[in-house]
């Protein structure tokens, strides 16, 4: 069990770097998280400094979670060895939750950080490569038909435990209950956009509406 806690302690100090503080810094001490909805991820990060700050937001917030999956359940640490008691499969996913637990509360950055879904992608790169394109699609269809970028995210997230259900035999129980709980966690993190929505105050990108598109096409035509 202490390889188990320390390489998933390990994926949470890696999480813990969020992507929009490096790239703040580079950019001479950005801190979104004063600017806009004060989110650290990828989406506060495009509203307020652009598509390229954004974009290296994602790589790292990705990237880390990519990591945390695929190299640290691996590693060999001095001290520790490989305890023959510890499924590899399972110390994958605990890695891949610390990651992602570590990006939404980082302890580099006073426990303020996103809300976890790139670097949940991140994890599912490695973990489950055939499942991205699955869960993107949902996103993206339940972005043009809402424009909330929220609403999709939390949507798509709860896709993926669904997805794995019809799809999926015995042999992925371990994804499922993974992807159930971060599923459950998006919700959790994402409670303010709840509020938000049901409020009517949420931010909605109608530009990417498809039939707020034609709605307005309608419109000017008339």
């Amino acid at each position: 069990m202490l390889e188990l806690g320390v390489k998933f302690l390990l994926s949470y100090f890696v999480g813990s770097f969020l992507g929009s503080m490096i790239v703040g810094r580079l950019r001479g001490g950005v801190d979104i998280r004063t600017m806009g909805s004060g989110n650290a991820g990828g989406t506060n990060a495009l509203r307020t400094q652009g598509w390229v700050f954004a974009l290296g937001v994602m790589v790292i917030d990705v990237g880390k979670g990519a990591l945390a999956a695929g190299l640290i359940p691996a590693l060999e640490l001095p001290l520790i060895g490989t305890d023959p008691a510890v499924s590899r499969q399972w110390l994958a996913y605990a890695c891949a939750a610390g990651a992602v637990l570590g990006h939404v509360w980082p302890m580099w950055h006073h426990f303020r950080g996103g809300k976890g879904a790139a670097t949940l992608i991140g994890t599912l790169t490695v973990l489950a490569p055939s499942l991205i394109l699955p869960v993107l699609f949902v996103w993206a269809w339940a972005l043009v038909l809402s424009g909330f970028v929220g609403l999709s995210t939390m949507i798509a997230g709860l896709a993926a435990p669904l997805w794995v259900a019809i799809t999926g035999g015995p042999e992925e129980r371990p994804l499922l209950v993974y992807t159930t709980g971060v599923a459950l966690f998006l919700l959790y993190t994402h409670r303010s956009n709840i509020r938000r929505m049901l409020d009517g105050t949420e931010s909605r990108n109608r530009s990417l509406m498809l039939f707020g598109r034609a709605r307005r096409q309608t419109l000017d035509d008339d």
